[in-house]
């Protein structure tokens, strides 16, 4: 393989997938980088070690290991630098923190993971956070709730589970209009289908533990930043001494090469069940994106260039949710998503204060996995049909 870092970013994102994040020649020809684990690092001198004069420092600042993951996501997020953390709920907690003192005012949409809603009522609150939350689909009008005090707009799109999607770029304009810090929680797109940099977004975080790994066994999250940000997210990281593990970005790097050819799969085998389920008496709505009927279509349509393998569908209320969820039998009943395997849970939305309260049947989120979609069909099928013979005994 020959060095291609000075041209690769003008390829495709598979080709660029495939070279990205490594130089072979920095480690004698070796395709992927070196698996590096360590915590001391020697110095050759007195005066490098004072002046920390040399890329690495010490194993919680990174290795030539994990530097090669960053190098990689910067390139896919078009962002200054990247961070590496244990888990995508740590890559959403560590910013926030970063951020925010105490009688600073947060917004954060509605549609939020529960597990970050969680922390912002819990350890925020305990700190002195002042929390407020959005409707999804509040777009530029985002500007009558943004205080002289609001430090940061928190944005998740499509939502946490119910899939709203949000208009960003009108989001951050009236944000930046009061100097509030714009993140954005991308895990579901990943840097493949949008780019929240270019949305006017001044931090991406994501949950590498989903598509970048893809296959269900590694947790880790990324933080990546415009270069105004990157200092102040480093500073407060390296207090922490929270890092990602280099076993994991070793995995999450090898990850990336087929993530594309992933995705795409993912995609497609999730649209066209998900265009099924539509036509089925036993489905009352189906919340995914990329479909026609969905509210946010166009926006989707404006803002991604791709859409995910995960989606959910209210079921009809007549049809008991947990018997249908037990008739599945490809699909795991499991939390997370991004792996290879199809996944379904009835999802739980009694924390939402301004949406999700409406829906008239229980909702169930599909994860759709690599198998052949027409025997996922076949899976439904079977489990709709058992759920109604156990009705008509």
């Amino acid at each position: 393989m020959n060095d291609t870092s000075n041209t690769v970013a003008k390829h495709g994102i598979n080709t660029r997938l495939a070279h990205c994040g490594n130089n072979p020649r920095e480690y004698f020809g070796f395709i992927d980088p070196p698996l590096v684990r360590a915590s001391t690092v020697l110095f050759p001198d007195a005066d490098t070690m004072v002046m920390h004069n040399q890329p690495y420092t010490y194993g919680t600042r990174g290795t030539p290991t994990t530097k090669a993951l960053c190098d990689a996501i910067n390139e896919l997020e078009g962002s200054f630098g990247t961070l590496l953390l244990p888990s995508g709920l740590t890559a959403v907690t560590v910013p926030l923190m970063a951020f925010l003192s105490p009688g600073d005012h947060l917004l954060i949409v509605d549609s939020v993971y529960g597990n970050t809603r969680q922390f912002a009522d819990t350890a925020l609150t305990r700190l002195g956070g002042d929390v407020e939350y959005y409707d999804p689909f509040i777009g530029g009008g985002i500007e009558r709730l943004l205080r002289s005090n609001t430090r940061v707009v928190f944005t998740e799109s499509p939502g946490s589970n119910t899939f709203e999607i949000q208009d960003v770029p009108a989001i951050a304009e009236k944000a930046h209009a009061v100097g509030a810090t714009v993140m954005m929680e991308n895990t579901w797109a990943t840097p493949l289908y949008l780019k929240p940099l270019e949305l006017g977004v001044d931090i991406s975080l994501h949950a590498t533990t989903k598509y970048p790994s893809g296959h269900s066994d590694i947790l880790m999250g990324t933080v990546s930043s415009n270069e105004s940000c990157f200092a102040t997210l480093n500073e407060f990281y390296g207090a922490l001494g929270i890092c990602g593990n280099n076993d994991d970005a070793y995995h999450i790097l090898r990850g990336l090469r087929t993530m594309g050819l992933r995705l795409e799969r993912h995609a497609s085998s999730a649209l066209r069940i998900a265009r099924w389920l539509e036509q089925q008496q036993e489905v009352l709505e189906v919340l995914h994106p990329a479909l026609e009927s969905h509210a946010g279509h166009e926006l989707w349509k404006r803002d991604f260039s791709g859409s995910a393998g995960i989606f959910s569908f209210v079921l009809d209320p007549d049809i008991p949710v947990r018997a249908f969820l037990n008739g599945l039998t490809i699909f795991g009943l499991g939390y997370s998503w991004g792996g290879y395997a199809s996944l379904a849970l009835q999802v739980n939305l009694a924390d939402r204060t301004l949406t999700g309260k409406n829906y008239a049947g229980p909702l169930v989120r599909l994860q759709i996995g690599l198998e052949e979609a027409d025997d996922l069909i076949d899976d439904i099928k079977a489990a709709f049909k058992s759920v109604l013979s156990l009705k008509s005994r």
